[in-house]
């Protein structure tokens, strides 16, 4: 797990906080893991995008879990609530635990074990610009702690949505994790894993097929990555990939849905950067694919998906909604 995490980042440029780009709503992660534009009553989508925030989410509670690859397990909660008629406002926390891992100094000697661990806290704001357009805010304070090193960060994201709802067309731009290290692990500074996205999602005229593409990465054009020489040989020598094709393509996830009314929704998602990134682990048929489904009341919501990045490693993840406005009443 930390030499894919230790390889995701090389490759991105970035050093560390990459658990930042790990989203907490099991919808958003069944489609790709990345969805900046899906419009729903539920406040786990709105750390994706702070302007998926709305005072049509009444008072809200949400809560998350997911396992994810080796012995890592992350879970959440955050609770919304609206502002008035035109205003949102959401406060949450996130964990992100690795497991047991054995602790060891310069000499190969054995000195215990540790757990390392970040933690997320963050307040969410948006407010209606017009009918149709929405800006949010999300504030976030990260806390890194890995044994005897520790570091925190404050970082920022910012959204806007259009949303057009007779043609049910969303449209989204958003400027995530700005901000910086107010505590470093050591003499080191490490930078956020700062990012522009901007998405699109439609529902098909009279059918209930919705489409989504998402564009992450946006802060640099070549996200180059290696695959082995031969397919068939793990120890053959890794050939660097740079084409324009890979290139654009390792910037775009792709999500399709079937939602027969509001109250539920079955959908796919596929990310080539993920199927790439895994070329290396031994990656299987399904590599890159995710697959999410949801059902909700007027009170309560649930929410499941499921990914298989390489052969070794299949993910989990479950949401659970509940609105104190409806059960209140």
């Amino acid at each position: 797990m930390i030499l894919i995490f230790s390889t995701a980042s090389a490759e991105d440029g970035t050093t560390a906080y990459e658990f930042l780009n790990v989203s907490p709503s099991s919808h958003v992660y069944g489609l790709g893991g990345h969805n900046i534009t899906i419009i729903d009553d539920d406040i786990n989508l709105i750390e994706q995008n702070p302007a998926l925030l709305g005072p049509e989410i009444g008072k809200q509670v949400g809560v998350s879990y997911m396992h994810y690859l080796g012995t890592s397990n992350f879970m959440g909660a955050r609770f919304g609530s609206s502002a008035g008629e035109h205003a949102g406002w959401a406060v949450g926390i996130q964990y992100f635990g690795y497991g047991s891992m054995t602790e060891t100094d310069e000499g190969g000697n054995v000195l215990g074990t540790f757990s390392p661990s970040d933690i997320a806290i963050n307040a969410t704001y948006s407010h209606d610009i017009n009918d149709r357009i929405r800006g949010g805010i999300n504030m976030k304070v990260v806390h890194s702690n890995y044994g005897d090193y520790n570091a925190t960060a404050i970082c920022t994201d910012l959204g806007v949505n259009y949303y057009n709802p007779d043609n049910d067309c969303s449209l989204s731009l958003v400027l995530k994790n700005l901000g910086g290290q107010v505590k470093k692990f050591n003499d080191t500074y490490d930078k956020l894993p700062w990012d522009v996205q901007v998405g699109w999602s439609q529902t098909m005229a009279e059918n209930p097929i919705r489409l989504s593409v998402t564009a992450t990465n946006l802060t640099k054009w070549k996200l180059p990555y290696y695959t082995r020489e031969d397919n068939n040989s793990t120890t053959s020598a890794l050939v660097e990939k740079n084409s324009f094709g890979s290139n654009l393509f390792r910037h775009l996830t792709f999500a399709v849905e079937l939602v027969p009314n509001e109250r539920m929704y079955v959908g796919l998602g596929y990310s080539y950067k993920t199927r790439t990134d895994m070329t290396v682990y031994a990656r299987n048929f399904v590599s890159g694919f995710s697959i999410a489904a949801g059902l909700k009341t007027s009170s309560f919501g649930v929410g499941i998906a499921l990914a298989q990045p390489h052969v070794g490693g299949t993910t989990f993840m479950a949401n659970f909604t509940m609105s104190l406005s409806d059960l209140l009443h």
